[in-house]
């Protein structure tokens, strides 16, 4: 009855048959005659069709929770062969946010891959909540993230660190009187922004529009910490779940932006901003890769993490 459980998945990941259809390139009818088939032998239905997206029965849920422990069973296999064949081989599923995905990920992909040439990677894109459900269901080996997860399932370590900066649109008036402690993205490139004397204090910017990111994002919450802890109450014009999108909203001169020096180190665009770094030690944090303890570490994924730390 689990012959075709990648069937049954692909519909609950994806909520719909059609969608479920075209990712695994077979017609509707077919899937859904699949899907009868094994409803036949369990004598039960799986999925709820008069929902949309469509649902899991109590039945489904089970059949899912087991089918997932059966694919994450054979994908660790299918790992553990191919270290006893090939440490130069193999396949790593990571996971990051749009940040990392685009400028973070593809730089250390491309160092690694020019040792271990036959490792195939697949990034996938989202956000810590999305990123933690994928780790969680075995379909992904490594996520990288920002975030402190506390969760005894996951093994973290810390690939490097950054610091969190206010981006102030340059037409904003309070950039001439605090001319002095302004940054450019080129200061930043430089490592200027590691220096406490350029330091200023939140308050200053009270009275300013600010574009926060949703508290899920590690970036949001701590923004909102920083707010509280010094009894502020911003005038937030947008709640955004990228960092990007709000970086570029404020290189259009919409409001202030927190953004992280990872970024402004790998992005090439250089919009009209001026950068702060603030007086308060919330703005450190570090950067970690996360993996599932309970699955198989294959070599490659070790070999990675060695390699992107070192």
């Amino acid at each position: 009855m689990f012959t075709n459980k990648e069937y049954v998945l692909a519909i609950y990941r994806e909520g719909s048959f059609s969608k479920a259809a075209q990712r695994l390139y077979i017609s509707q009818p077919s899937l859904s005659a699949s899907i009868k088939r094994i409803e036949s032998k369990l004598t039960m239905p799986i999925f709820n069709r008069a929902t949309t997206p469509v649902s899991l029965t109590p039945i489904g849920e089970e059949y899912v929770k087991y089918a997932l422990d059966i694919e994450e069973k054979e994908r660790d296999f299918e790992r553990y062969l191919s270290d006893r064949t090939s440490l130069l081989s193999g396949n790593i599923t990571i996971g990051g946010s749009s940040l990392f995905s685009s400028f973070l990920l593809p730089q250390l992909i491309s160092d690694f891959n020019k040792k271990y040439p036959k490792i195939n990677f697949e990034i996938s894109e989202g956000n810590t909540k999305d990123l933690m459900n994928k780790i969680t269901d075995g379909s992904l080996d490594l996520i990288i993230d920002n975030a402190i997860i506390d969760d005894d399932s996951l093994t973290s370590a810390v690939y490097t660190s950054e610091i969190m900066l206010i981006a102030v649109p340059e037409n904003f008036k309070i950039n001439k009187r605090l001319a002095p402690w302004s940054l450019s993205a080129r200061d930043i490139k430089n490592e200027m922004h590691y220096s406490k004397k350029y330091n200023v204090a939140l308050e200053l910017f009270k009275d300013e529009p600010f574009i926060f990111l949703n508290p899920e994002n590690d970036t949001g919450r701590r923004a909102e910490l920083l707010f509280k802890k010094h009894g502020i109450s911003p005038d937030v014009k947008f709640y955004l779940d990228q960092q990007v999108t709000a970086y570029n909203i404020s290189g259009s001169g919409m409001g202030i932006s927190f953004v992280s020096d990872t970024l402004i180190k790998y992005i090439d665009a250089e919009p009209s901003l001026c950068y702060y770094r603030l007086s308060d030690e919330e703005i450190t944090r570090k950067i970690y890769f996360y993996r599932k303890n309970q699955h198989y570490f294959s070599l490659a994924c070790q070999k990675f993490i060695e390699h992107s730390i070192n």
